[in-house]
């Protein structure tokens, strides 16, 4: 089934030119008439001006030069385009390296796939950036990189430019491969503390090899001073590199965790080393210590309602996210997952539901929140002049149960558009029916000659 939707959306998207690359840009885009939700202020209805990929006005009945492609609303809503600060979509292959526990030196940037379909199926879903990052089999993994959901450019030009990289951490059940997920693992760790006991012997290593490469430098001005030949460099390492541009602050530390003991250890082990900790994932407890996470400054980029798939994901609830969100804490609803990304807003809509967010601070968890978590809040997050033109257009309230993204909108271009689409894809059925019947008549002909 899921074969036979790949094939009639690769056919409508390749009948729609959307295969073949970026579509072309207008100079200038007045998106008319819609509900906006701004984040950065007060709801209003009106107009949108869009020029070279940026936001320039916002605000009702602003008027349409010659120049100017207009496009009526007719009443949808309009939101900040959605942000997903947990992905794994747009790499090519696993991204998970499990043939060591300590893989600082892996950066997922290797293996950008702009051909990856889970990017298009996004966009369905009103997604215009992501981070994507390696995966939770090691206490320190590799380097994830935010992309910018460009369908049809090429590898380069998805990263999100300004963006910091970020380093993976896991903590648990993942690394110490003690769960059904990882049967017959027996390398070092098989414990918690085993796993937090290699994250300090990393450090310490890290520390010892910036050491020596500062006293090489330093080796190096005075050997030039004296006009002697330079000494020998110590042995590059390209492991503890990794691991060095984290204690010099150049990644931003995105830590796997669930328990609530865990997370508590982890940041002050990453106080300990002057390290700054910038959001736990998943992070399924955190509603526990609340406060803690507040006065640390460590955001939570968690499920609405997804736990219980494994031993240390069952202490949690479906009003985790809004507990933590009500004490301070700066709260994102992720996806992990390329089916659940395309429809994020419902799990957004859950916080209202369960935990009794206002739908204004429900939208935030999709959009400035994760921003912020991103490093990015200085060109997306929010619709305001002078940012990004990411977008998304919703036939209803972006919370509303029955809602459907109508339209998704990246750097002022139109990458999705439903009603083009669907046009598209039921012209290149009946084409498809007409060479079916065709092929039907013809094989008929022959077997009548026969």
């Amino acid at each position: 089934m899921k074969t036979k939707i790949l094939v009639s959306t690769l056919l409508a998207l390749a009948a729609a030119g959307l295969l073949t690359g970026l579509p072309a840009a207008p100079k200038d885009l007045l998106l008319k008439n819609g509900h906006i939700l701004p984040v950065a202020g007060p709801n209003l209805d009106g107009d949108i001006l869009i020029r070279d990929g940026k936001i320039v006005r916002i605000g009702p009945g602003l008027p349409a030069g010659l120049d100017i492609e207009v496009i009526d609303l007719g009443g949808k809503w309009v939101m900040p385009g959605i942000i997903d600060s947990h992905a794994h979509i747009a790499l090519e292959g696993d991204v998970n390296e499990m043939g060591d526990l300590i893989t600082a030196e892996v950066d997922v940037r290797d293996i950008i796939n702009p051909q990856d379909i889970n990017i298009y199926y996004a966009l369905t879903g009103g997604v215009t950036s992501i981070h994507t990052m390696h995966g939770s089999a090691n206490p320190i993994a590799g380097r994830g990189v935010v992309l910018k959901l460009r369908w049809g450019a090429k590898a380069s030009d998805l990263n999100f430019q300004g963006a910091p990289l970020t380093s993976k951490w896991a903590l648990g059940e993942n690394p110490k491969q003690t769960n059904a997920m990882m049967p017959g693992r027996t390398r070092y760790p098989r414990s918690r503390m085993g796993v937090e006991a290699s994250i300090r012997k990393e450090f310490d290593l890290a520390k010892d090899y910036l050491k020596a490469w500062d006293e090489y430098e330093r080796k190096v001005k005075s050997a030039a001073k004296a006009k002697q030949p330079p000494p020998l460099p110590p042995k590059k390492d390209y492991r503890l590199e990794g691991v060095a541009d984290i204690l010099k602050g150049k990644l931003w530390i995105r830590c796997h965790a669930y328990q609530s003991e865990e997370m508590l250890s982890i940041m002050k082990l990453c106080k300990d080393y002057g390290v700054k900790l910038v959001c736990f994932e998943h992070g399924l407890e955190g509603y526990r210590i609340a406060d803690e996470l507040k006065a640390y400054g460590v955001a939570v980029s968690t499920f609405a309602d997804f736990w219980a798939y494994k031993w240390e994901a069952y202490n949690t609830n479906p009003h985790a996210a809004a507990l933590m969100a009500k004490r301070g804490v700066l709260v994102a609803i992720n996806s992990d997952d390329a089916e659940r990304m395309r429809h994020l807003f419902n799990d957004a809509a859950k916080t209202v539901r369960f935990g009794g967010l206002s739908e204004a601070e429900a939208i935030k968890t999709l959009t400035l929140n994760q921003a912020v978590i991103c490093g990015i809040d200085k060109w997306t997050g929010t619709l305001e002049a002078g940012k990004d033109a990411d977008m998304a257009v919703f036939s209803r309230h972006p919370l509303d149960p029955y809602t459907v993204c109508e339209m998704t909108v990246v750097d002022g271009k139109i990458l999705f558009d439903r009603a083009k689409y669907l046009e598209e894809r039921k012209k290149a059925e009946e084409e498809k029916k007409k060479e079916a019947e065709a092929k039907a008549a013809k094989d008929k002909k022959v077997g009548g000659e026969v």
